[in-house]
């Protein structure tokens, strides 16, 4: 699942680099709002994945629900003047950050798991 997950990312990023495709400025702070979501939902989905609990419709559903959110948010931002687009940064930028250094932290244990055990089968203890 992870592979497919990065395999669309790259696909994506390399349609993006192949297609000269350019959007008004006015819509900026829409567009980074979607990628920071959609990068929330992936790393999201990459951490549920090493803790054994992905589920495609938690995925898919959290992408669209957070689209939306930091599209409104943005949006509703936009009408009243006030930047609220600040608060999808806060959360989504705090949960992608808190994701990664959660995986970083599983990804060390299994690690140091795997050397301890290779360890103690060739009867090599640091202790």
């Amino acid at each position: 699942m992870i592979i497919a997950m990065f395999l669309g990312l790259a696909t994506g990023i390399t349609l993006g680099f192949v297609f000269n495709f350019t959007y008004p400025t006015q819509y900026a702070f829409y567009i980074t709002m979607g990628l920071l979501a959609a990068l929330d939902s992936l790393v999201g989905a990459a951490r549920s994945h090493i803790e054994g609990r992905y589920s495609n419709l938690v995925f898919i559903s959290g992408f669209v629900i957070n689209a939306i959110l930091a599209g409104a948010l943005t949006y509703l931002g936009d009408r009243l003047g006030v930047p609220l687009y600040y608060a999808a940064i806060l959360v989504f930028g705090g949960r992608l950050f808190a994701n990664l250094a959660t995986i970083r932290h599983m990804l060390i244990e299994r690690y140091e798991g795997r050397r301890g055990r290779k360890r103690a089968r060739n009867g090599k203890d640091e202790n």
